[in-house]
């Protein structure tokens, strides 16, 4: 068999460099003079055994936790990584959602673990079903995972449907992996993190998707003390640390982090409209408006997307991620945190290469 864990990222590397990018998922890039401070800070000298103190700290006081319920690693994928490698064993089992997105599966694998999926159906807007996630336990299962957002649709999860998976966990013993990587991105007034839900939570995020900080590779861990120490004790067959201009500039993001979220908020609350007035009222096109930077639009025209993504490129240079990589092949996954009049420019090809495909 093919060593494939996680086909979607391959793909996104490998693909060719299109006109307009509406595949990857990043907000747009900042530049070093909209961290101000960025190029005085840099150093490249330190050690950071258990993660940079001062990093940990400002993560820490952004979410009200101890320093202690704080590990770091490089971006959300890799503390996703982390986070996995030390709440499984060989032999345990994760409950996955689909559409998923898929370095969390392959994480999961790598660490010896089978892998069971509930769906978040687009008829229920995507939401999580905690009974759909019951229904997909056995004895073996440890973990349940999920994106909030919803990683590739965008779509928050409701407070109640949430309250009712920490239940589930609690009940059945469970710990539930909550990816939040693009929830600062939704701008959305009160959102909070799940790691202040339930103790049976563990949160993870980076500075990449809503901040516009890919670059820094800044990743976290929110969770109790032991598992915390856990997932640090993994990182130490890793990577031990980061390096440590990223941690010292990541510190200083946190410092000026009011500032980022006004930049992405000014960037996301443009092209977000730019979505729903050129796609969401579409008929051949079935959308739940995102909150975050991603949508995911089923095409209604047949039971794959991807001859349809394979004209967009062809015809007008525009990427955008075929739905066959989240598990659900007739959707296609449009980013929208890059520049405005970009996505405005890719928006429109989008809908021209619709309309010649009616």
């Amino acid at each position: 068999m093919t060593f494939a864990p996680a086909p979607y990222m391959e793909w996104a590397k490998k693909r060719p460099r299109p006109r307009i990018d509406l595949a990857g998922s990043n907000l747009l890039a900042c530049r070093l003079e909209d961290l101000p401070g960025a190029r005085e800070a840099v150093e490249l000298a330190g050690e950071s055994p258990e993660g940079y103190p001062p990093l940990r700290e400002a993560i820490a006081r952004r979410y009200g936790v101890a320093p202690a319920q704080v590990a770091t690693g490089i971006g959300c994928s890799g503390a996703n990584f982390l986070a996995l490698s030390a709440l499984l064993e060989a032999g345990d089992e994760l409950v996955a959602e689909t559409p998923y997105y898929d370095p969390i599966l392959a994480a999961a694998r790598m660490a010896g673990a089978g892998v069971r999926t509930f769906e978040r159906r687009l008829a229920d807007n995507f939401d999580v079903d905690p009974d759909a996630v019951e229904a997909a336990l056995t004895p073996r299962t440890k973990v349940v995972v999920i994106t909030n957002p919803h990683n590739p649709s965008g779509v928050l999860a409701s407070p109640a449907r949430l309250a009712g998976l920490a239940r589930l966990a609690e009940r059945r013993g469970l710990r539930v992996l909550v990816d939040e990587v693009y929830l600062d991105a939704t701008h959305e007034p009160g959102a909070r993190s799940a790691a202040h839900i339930s103790p049976r939570f563990v949160a993870t995020n980076s500075l990449t998707k809503s901040y516009g900080l890919a670059s820094l590779r800044c990743g976290w861990v929110l969770a109790d003390d032991e598992t915390v120490a856990r997932v640090r004790r993994v990182r130490d067959a890793v990577d031990v640390w980061s390096p440590m201009p990223a941690d010292r500039l990541s510190t200083l993001a946190f410092r000026h982090l009011a500032v980022l979220a006004e930049r992405s908020r000014r960037i996301v609350e443009a092209n977000r409209a730019a979505v729903r007035r050129v796609l969401a009222a579409r008929s051949d096109l079935t959308l739940v408006m995102p909150k975050a930077t991603i949508a995911f639009p089923r095409l209604e025209s047949g039971p794959s997307a991807d001859a349809f993504v394979e004209r967009l490129f062809a015809e007008t240079g525009t990427a955008v991620a075929p739905g066959r990589f989240f598990g659900a092949p007739g959707h296609f996954r449009i980013a929208f945190g890059g520049d405005p009049a970009a996505v405005a420019d890719g928006l429109a090809a989008v809908a021209r290469t619709l309309d010649a495909s009616s």
